[in-house]
């Protein structure tokens, strides 16, 4: 069971999406390459922890194509 719906997963990531296009893979928590929030949006959506960098670039990427 997912601790936060598929509507409150598409609103943050979409607005981490937004936030990185406007300001060049840049956003008040810092830097998209960087920050841990898609990982953690999506161990509290899909109930799966994210752990291999290359894992985490591939759900980066997917999620925020600017990356």
């Amino acid at each position: 069971m997912s601790k936060i719906s598929k509507e409150i997963f598409e609103q943050e990531t979409e607005m981490c999406k937004k936030l990185s296009q406007e300001n060049n893979g840049k956003c008040n928590w810092g830097e998209c390459e960087k920050c841990g929030v898609i990982p953690l949006l999506y161990k509290l959506y899909k109930n799966k922890l994210l752990e291999d960098k290359t894992e985490i670039k591939k759900v980066k990427n997917k999620i925020i194509s600017t990356l």
